[in-house]
């Protein structure tokens, strides 16, 4: 057997608890299904005095070996979503922390002086006319002209990634206040 890097009197109090809590919970799940420690050893593919550790939360077992508890009981499929990036939200944070606002570029003169913003636009094209009453009972489709969001990654249309996460997060913040 490999030797152990960290022994377990380093590892945190918070984690040591956290496997307590679910040796605790796999002994439940194991008694409730009315199963020796020894059954569940085979079907787990361990030696019985692994699965006494597994059940002690002794944190030097394998973490495939509480995994596999987990799946024996259906429990396991949302074990990789417990730390999915997304729901990451102290480096969602940092990352947005780290993003600096991008330049502004200088707006482009017209030979008469005037900046760029202050030309007309293209006219909106008008809206068609219905043809039937049914059409003429609906109500109009107002034709959105698509600006150039500031947060568009130039030349390329998309928002970037940072953008995306402060999104995320305004929408985070926001959902909390409500």
């Amino acid at each position: 057997m490999p030797r152990q890097n960290t022994q377990p009197a380093d590892y945190p109090q918070a984690v040591v608890r956290q496997i307590q809590q679910l040796a605790r919970n796999i002994v439940i799940a194991r008694r409730r299904r009315g199963e020796t420690q020894a059954q569940w050893a085979r079907k787990l593919g361990v030696s019985q005095p692994t699965m006494a550790r597994i059940e002690r939360g002794d944190p030097a077992v394998a973490m495939a070996s509480y995994v596999m508890c987990l799946w024996l009981v259906n429990q396991a499929e949302g074990l990789a979503e417990l730390i999915a990036p997304q729901h990451d939200q102290a480096a969602l944070e940092q990352e947005v922390g780290r993003v600096r606002p991008a330049r502004k570029a200088p707006a482009a003169r017209t030979p008469a002086g005037a900046a760029a913003s202050d030309r007309p636009r293209a006219p909106v094209p008008p809206a068609p006319v219905p043809s039937t009453a049914q059409e003429a009972s609906a109500p109009p489709v107002a034709v959105v002209r698509e600006e150039a969001s500031p947060w568009a990654t130039p030349g390329q249309g998309r928002p970037n990634a940072a953008a995306a996460g402060l999104a995320a997060l305004m929408r985070k913040t926001s959902d909390r206040a409500t």
